[in-house]
Order: C-alpha cells, then sequence, then structure tokens
C-alpha cells in the first residue's frame, strides 16, 4: 500500500518534521508500507483556487510542480496527516491542500496524528474527520495525540518516553493497513462515484 504522510504545519520553527519523522520510522517499519512524505512547505499552491469545478478537476491544465503534488496524492492508498492545533482547529495550509484536491481522498482512509498545547491537538484532528467526511474519505477511529509535544522528545526528536506513543502508532498502523487494503480491493472492483 502506497501511504502518504503530510506534514501539515508550515508555521516557522514548527515542530510538525520532528513528529513526522517519529511516525514515519514506524511507518517504514511496519512493512505494509510504501512511504511517501508530503511537507506543506515545500509545496506552492496558489491561493486562489479554481473559479469552476471542472477547472479545479482539471489536473492536467495545472503547472508541472502542482500535477506532480495531485499525482502524489492520487497514487496514495491512505493518508497519515500530521496535524497541531492552532486557534482551536487546524492550520489553513492543511484546508488549502484539501480543497485544491477534491477526488484524490475519495473512498481512501485518513490517520490523524496531532498535537499541541495540553489537549494534544484533539480539536484540530475532530475538525479534520468533518471536512474528510465531506471529501467521501474515511477517517479512522485510532488517532494518536501528543500533548505538550515540546516536553516529550529529546534534542535528536527522539521520543523520551515512547512505550505509549509507539502503541499507539502500531494500533494506528494496524487499523489503517486493513482500511486501506479493503478500500484499495473495493475501488478495484467497483470505481467510487461520489
Amino acid at each position: 500500500m502506497k501511504l502518504a504522510v503530510i506534514t501539515g504545519s508550515v508555521r516557522e520553527g514548527r515542530f510538525g518534521p520532528t513528529i513526522t519523522r517519529w511516525f514515519t520510522e514506524h511507518a517504514r517499519q511496519h512493512g505494509l508500507f510504501d512511504v511517501d512524505v508530503v511537507d506543506l512547505a515545500d509545496t506552492t499552491l496558489p491561493l486562489e483556487l479554481p473559479g469552476t469545478p471542472e477547472r479545479l478537476f482539471d489536473v492536467d491544465g495545472r503547472p508541472e510542480d502542482l500535477r506532480r503534488l495531485a499525482a502524489r496524492l492520487e497514487q496514495a492508498d491512505a493518508y497519515v496527516v500530521v496535524t497541531p492545533e492552532y486557534n482551536h482547529s487546524f492550520p489553513a495550509s492543511l484546508k488549502h491542500l484539501i480543497d485544491w484536491h477534491p477526488i484524490q481522498w475519495q473512498a481512501k482512509p485518513v490517520a490523524l496524528v496531532s498535537y499541541g498545547g495540553y489537549g494534544g491537538g484533539v480539536r484540530a484532528a475532530e475538525h479534520l474527520r468533518q471536512v474528510f467526511c465531506e471529501m467521501h474519505a474515511v477517517t479512522i477511529r485510532n488517532w494518536i495525540s501528543l500533548d505538550q509535544h515540546w516536553t516529550r522528545f529529546d534534542a535528536e526528536g527522539r521520543l523520551m518516553d515512547p512505550e505509549g506513543p509507539d502503541g499507539a502508532a502500531k494500533a494506528v498502523l494496524d487499523q489503517l493497513g486493513w482500511w486501506s487494503t479493503v478500500l484499495h480491493e473495493a475501488r478495484l472492483a467497483t470505481p467510487y462515484q461520489a
């Protein structure tokens, strides 16, 4: 299965890449997934969305870098979204990515890894569930929430107390593996119609 792990924060001094590296290491060791890391700080989506659905769906008419990004998302069988919580929700960079790619998520599973303050990004994760539902994606039940994330990792980006988060990562990957396999087979048998 092809797994796209998306780093959602583009903020200066962001912590997201540290959490993405930790999770990606688990995903690669899990054995089911071929992992592709999509860092939104490295993408250049225009601020203006196309004015009609037809133009938004026309990926072939986009510049080369935007076609490559859409292809990476299209080729994924599953997604993991690593999101901080900013102002009680997820960052605008994630919403912009989702809105630019309305069909790539369809009939595919999404796992969430949230982080932030005392709530661990729970509100960001719950808001993303609503958005992905509208995109015809399936957010899986298990997710990872890292509260006070800045206290959990050492200077080299290693978890100082890994037992709980590492167990949560395995549970998420196991569940994501089941959903990605089942939905992949379903899409092959019957193409999804939104």
